[in-house]
């Protein structure tokens, strides 16, 4: 795999991951575009830990405090004064993950885990970006990370379970049903984006996994700049949605998932 080639695929999944517009989409897509041969499992494994370092980097102090308040809490006997509001949102990210593995884990047993047309991807791009289109304009927007609760934190995971269909963007819709639940872009916004911590860990080991099954060699260079280029990638992503967000809608996202949409019918289909 030559560098460009690496760059170019560690660039789309460092930034699709985090914006609206569906890393595992545009992860198939590419193949097809430019005639390239399938990463393999080892570079999806990279380019996941690669966006994982990246949220785990930007979201450093969010992270450390909810790890410590959450043990604390714990070890403390669940007292009631003990849970705070960082323990809440440990608890409602766990909450929020738990819907993806359980679709995910009835995917892949019945066989229906691989949805990977491209008109599957036409679909999903244009009608859940028509979703995030009106969920932006008519929430109330009201709500900051403050307000999360274990029952809108589960919400927001039914989302991402929905997700698992290439196209769909975990992000997007995470962000579509933050939005519909009352709260502001920048709160459903880093939600999702924190609930990205479990969600690439529970995909990165699942794919490890099967890596590990058909043990192909691993080329470690590649590896290892798959790792730096989405990391950096991912960071720039992150920076990028949380300054945009906070002065803009979400509507050039949408329109850049209905073109997308438009050109898979046209050119792919």
């Amino acid at each position: 795999m030559t560098v460009l080639h690496l760059f170019i695929l560690s660039l789309i999944q460092g930034l699709t991951e985090f914006l609206p517009i569906s890393s595992s989409g545009h992860l198939i897509l590419l193949p097809q575009i430019f005639g390239w041969q399938n990463q393999g499992l080892e570079m999806d494994v990279a380019l996941h830990v690669g966006t994982l370092a990246a949220v785990l980097i930007y979201f450093r102090n969010d992270v450390w405090k909810m790890i410590t308040h959450f043990i604390t809490y714990c070890i403390r006997g669940f007292s009631s004064q003990d849970f705070d509001q960082e323990v809440k949102l440990a608890f409602s990210l766990i909450v929020a993950t738990l819907p993806a593995v359980f679709v995910g884990f009835l995917l892949k047993k019945s066989g229906l885990g691989d949805m990977r047309q491209v008109s599957v991807i036409a679909f999903t791009s244009l009608f859940f970006g028509l979703v995030l289109f009106v969920f932006d304009h008519i929430g109330t927007q009201k709500k900051d990370l403050n307000q999360i609760t274990l029952k809108r934190g589960f919400l927001i995971g039914l989302g991402q379970a929905i997700s698992l269909v290439p196209g769909v963007s975990r992000s997007g819709i995470c962000i579509s049903v933050g939005l519909a639940l009352g709260f502001n872009r920048l709160a459903a916004a880093r939600f999702a984006f924190l609930m990205a911590i479990p969600s690439i860990i529970g995909a990165a080991t699942l794919t490890a996994y099967d890596a590990l099954q058909i043990q192909n060699a691993v080329v470690w260079a590649d590896i290892g700049l798959g790792i730096v280029f989405s990391s950096l990638a991912g960071l720039a992503a992150i920076h990028f949605m949380l300054t945009f967000l906070a002065r803009h809608t979400l509507t050039i996202f949408v329109i850049y998932r209905i073109i997308l949409s438009v050109g898979i019918w046209v050119f792919l289909k």
